[in-house]
């Protein structure tokens, strides 16, 4: 079934686009994780517009992460302190986001620097993630204690000033590195149309110390609300939200969530970390053969807006 999408000017197949949602919103439940770092990069690879995909995806990340933390929230696996300094820095962190994603379309690099974000960020978290868990797993087999962070253990972070207690993840650091990593999660939502979870579920983990079991609901707080604000400032600023779109990812985002928060409950933490790393690699190795992959046509001719010679 074809639908036409006004702001992305094409016509879809609805039922794929709803699929791409589902298929997302099961992995947002069951990493932690907003999932638009594999969304945006499949709406591209499926003709519709960088700019386009990235600001629609970020309405996806908020309604799947939103009904997955609701399921975490009933178990009680969020710790909301924390949500709450994430989600404020990640508002200021969008607002930056948006004005470097308006600036980079103006001057038409905003493909290229969008393609190289997802190369470098993919690559090195995948490879880090990947290496950790498979060491995990190893240690599991052979009998020996994983060497896993816990709470209460202290490295630099745990020195720095302005110190705030979380109970729930029974903590007691200093915001500093919670406000720079919310900043910056931010930034790069908006400007990458991902949540952001698959590097904030490793930073909570061993620069924080935050307990497996309470970062997923807690990231997937942190995500609901910096990606909607992201999703308005888009909107209202560089009218790239095709509603239309979103609409469709949102519904099918919702449903898989559920799904996919479900089997998280029952999957454990170094398989999780070693999937989700494993699909990291997968979609920045993808981008880099686009990068260095010769094109079909070399040459394109394309009328700049306002430009009337």
């Amino acid at each position: 079934m074809q639908i036409y999408l006004p702001i992305a000017e094409m016509p879809v197949n609805m039922f794929i686009i709803f699929g791409m949602g589902g298929a997302v919103g099961f992995l947002s439940g069951l990493f932690g994780v907003g999932g638009g770092f594999l969304l945006t990069p499949l709406l591209i690879f499926s003709g519709i517009s960088p700019a386009v995909a990235v600001a629609s995806t970020t309405a996806q990340v908020v309604a799947s992460s939103s009904s997955a933390a609701i399921t975490y929230y009933r178990r009680r696996m969020i710790d909301m302190k924390l949500a709450g300094v994430l989600v404020a820095s990640g508002v200021v962190g969008s607002s930056i986001g948006v004005g470097i994603f308006s600036l980079l379309r103006r001057w038409g690099q905003l493909d290229l620097v969008i393609a190289l974000c997802y190369v470098t960020f993919l690559g090195l978290v995948g490879g880090l993630m990947l290496t950790e868990s498979i060491r995990a797993m190893i240690n599991a087999r052979k009998g020996r204690p994983a060497p896993l962070r816990r709470p209460g253990q202290h490295n630099w972070a745990h020195g720095l000033p302005f110190k705030m207690r979380f109970k729930r993840s029974k903590l007691y650091v200093s915001v500093i590195p919670i406000i720079a990593i919310g900043v910056g999660i931010g930034i790069l939502g908006s400007l990458l149309g991902i949540g952001g979870g698959f590097i904030l579920v490793p930073a909570l983990i061993y620069l924080l110390r935050v307990p497996t079991n309470i970062v997923i609901g807690t990231s997937l707080i942190q995500m609901t609300g910096t990606m909607a604000v992201a999703t308005v400032l888009q909107s209202t600023s560089n009218h790239t939200v095709d509603g239309v779109l979103a609409l469709i990812l949102m519904v099918g985002g919702v449903i898989g969530a559920q799904f996919g928060a479900r089997v998280g409950a029952h999957v454990r933490g170094d398989q999780l970390r070693a999937m989700l790393a494993i699909l990291v690699l997968g979609v920045g190795i993808r981008f880099f053969v686009d990068l260095v992959h010769t094109p079909a046509e070399l040459f394109s001719l394309a009328t700049l807006a306002g430009d009337t010679r």
